[in-house]
């Protein structure tokens, strides 16, 4: 059984208080609603809940050299989520849901990824990593709503296979299990750098049959 968001962050919370207090000085306080309300009001739509309960327990990183997830992503707080959201969305080429709407989701079904979807107005930005890649949290009101996708500009936007992508609360009930266990999460596995920062060392792949739990 999945985690709920507010208890993966309490997990997340202990294990960074213990073993990486600089990442875990770098977690923002809760989001004001009204942030939240007005970064609705940009994006033109209500902010799925499990997004919103996430935002509301911390409000993104102080610190952009902090990173909670694999890969290096950091989370955006409320009002980075619209600044990035109108960004991410410049690059859409707005073709119309009735022209190619069908064709896109069907692609991005059978290939894994779609550049066609990169900068869609339904995918929310919710972290960025500083090479320009984002995590973005699907709201379109087909299969995929509530799945986390990777979305990078050249390709395209990414439709994992692994389960922590199936969901934000999956996301972050993975991310806990893998702290405390030290067990790896989509080939990278925690690590705490000399400055007592969280970070996660990517495995090559001819050592990840030797690091699967």
């Amino acid at each position: 059984m999945t985690a709920s968001i507010s208890e993966s962050w309490t997990r997340i919370e202990d294990w960074l208080s213990e073993h990486a207090p600089t990442t875990h000085a770098a977690l923002a306080p809760p989001a004001d609603p009204a942030d939240i309300a007005a970064t609705e009001r940009v994006i033109g739509r209500p902010l799925l809940k499990p997004l919103v309960t996430s935002l509301l327990q911390h409000d993104g990183l102080l610190d952009q050299w902090s990173s909670l997830l694999p890969g290096s992503y950091s989370f955006l707080s409320t009002r980075q989520t619209a600044a990035q959201w109108e960004l991410f969305t410049s690059f859409h080429d707005k073709r119309t849901a009735d022209e190619e709407g069908d064709e896109v989701d069907y692609d991005f079904m059978k290939t894994g990824a779609s550049s066609v979807l990169y900068g869609h107005p339904q995918l929310i930005p919710l972290a960025r990593e500083l090479g320009g890649g984002y995590l973005v949290l699907d709201h379109r009101p087909e299969s995929d709503r509530g799945r986390v996708h990777e979305a990078e500009a050249t390709e395209g936007v990414m439709r994992g296979s692994h389960e922590m992508w199936t969901s934000l609360p999956v996301l972050m009930d993975t991310i806990a299990t893998s702290l405390e266990t030290g067990h790896p999460l989509n080939g990278c596995t925690p690590a705490v750098d000399e400055k007592k920062r969280l970070r996660w060392d990517f495995i090559p792949l001819r050592d990840r049959t030797s690091h699967r739990p």
